[in-house]
C-alpha cells in the first residue's frame, strides 16, 4: 500500500528517496538536519541549517517549476498553506512524487505531521531533536497575556484562530484576542487592532521578524504605549529543529 500524505494523496514512492527537493524552508531544515545530504535543492528562503549548500528554486508561493524538474528528485515535498496546488499538480503530472504537509493548527500536530514525513515518507528514524521538542512544547503554561500577533503590515494581517504560532504562543502563556475569529488571518484596520489594547482585550502586541520584518522602528510605532516583545519569526512559527531552542529563546523574549 502507497503511504499517504497529510491530505490523503497517495504518494508513489519508487523505495526510500535520495534527492528531495524541499518548497517548504521549516521542512528543509527538518529534513537536512535529520539526514545530512538528502535536500537536492530548496527555495530561496531555506536558509537553515546553515550549513545548506543545494541549487535554489526560487520562492514558496512562486517556484520555478522548471527547476525543480530538472533536479531529478525522487520526492518534492510542499505544505497546502505555503505552496499552490497547481504546482503541485504540474510536478505530479511530470511523474515526481509529491508530499504535501498541512497547515498544522498546534504544536502537536505540527510535530505529528513532521514525524510522518520523516518515518513514512522518508523512510529515516526518528529523530532526537522531535522528541525533545515534542517533551518541551507537551505543557501548556497558564495564560498571563493576552496578545495581538501581527504578522504583515500594510495590510494589517494578525494570527486568528487554528494557527501553529498562536499555540506555540498559548504554550507559553501568552493568549490571542483573535483565536475564536472565523479567519486564521484577519485582515483587522489598525483602529481595531488599537481599540482592543485601550479596552484591556488585549495588553500585548507581539512583533515576528518574519513573514514581515518588524523591527523596533517599524512596528511599535503603530500603537503608542503599548507593550511590545520582537521576537524571531523563526522561533515561532517553524515546526522543525528550531523548536527546541525556540522554547526558551520565546520565553526569555516575552513579557
Amino acid at each position: 500500500m502507497l503511504p499517504t500524505d497529510d491530505l490523503g494523496e497517495p504518494v508513489p514512492l519508487r523505495g526510500a528517496p535520495t534527492r528531495v527537493v524541499s518548497l517548504v524552508p521549516s521542512l528543509t531544515d527538518a529534513i537536512e538536519t535529520t539526514a545530512p545530504g538528502l535536500i537536492a535543492g530548496a527555495t530561496d528562503y531555506c536558509t537553515h541549517p546553515g550549513s545548506l549548500d543545494v541549487p535554489r528554486v526560487g520562492g514558496s508561493k512562486y517556484p520555478r517549476v522548471d527547476s525543480v524538474l530538472d533536479l531529478e528528485p525522487d520526492l518534492v515535498v510542499a505544505n497546502a498553506e505555503e505552496n499552490r496546488p497547481e504546482d503541485v499538480e504540474r510536478i505530479r503530472a511530470d511523474g515526481i512524487p509529491v508530499w504535501v504537509t498541512a497547515a498544522a493548527p498546534t504544536v502537536p500536530a505540527g510535530l505529528g505531521s513532521v514525524r510522518r514525513l520523516l518515518t513514512q515518507g522518508l523512510g529515516l528514524a526518528e529523530p532526537d531533536w522531535l522528541i525533545t521538542a515534542e517533551e518541551l512544547w507537551r505543557e501548556v503554561k497558564p495564560l498571563h497575556a493576552t496578545a495581538i500577533v501581527p504578522v504583515w503590515r500594510r495590510p494589517w494581517i494578525v494570527l486568528g484562530r487554528d494557527t501553529f504560532a498562536g499555540d506555540v504562543l498559548r504554550r507559553l502563556g501568552i493568549g490571542n484576542v483573535y483565536a475564536t475569529h472565523p479567519d486564521r488571518y484577519p485582515r483587522p484596520p489598525l483602529d481595531e487592532l488599537t481599540a482592543h489594547l485601550r479596552t484591556g482585550a488585549a495588553d500585548l502586541v507581539v512583533l515576528p521578524d518574519e513573514p514581515y520584518e518588524f523591527t523596533a522602528t517599524d512596528g511599535p510605532d503603530a500603537f503608542p504605549g503599548a507593550r511590545y516583545a520582537l521576537v524571531d519569526g523563526r522561533a515561532l512559527t517553524w515546526c522543525g529543529p528550531s523548536l527546541v531552542p525556540a522554547h526558551d529563546e520565546l520565553a526569555a523574549a516575552l513579557p
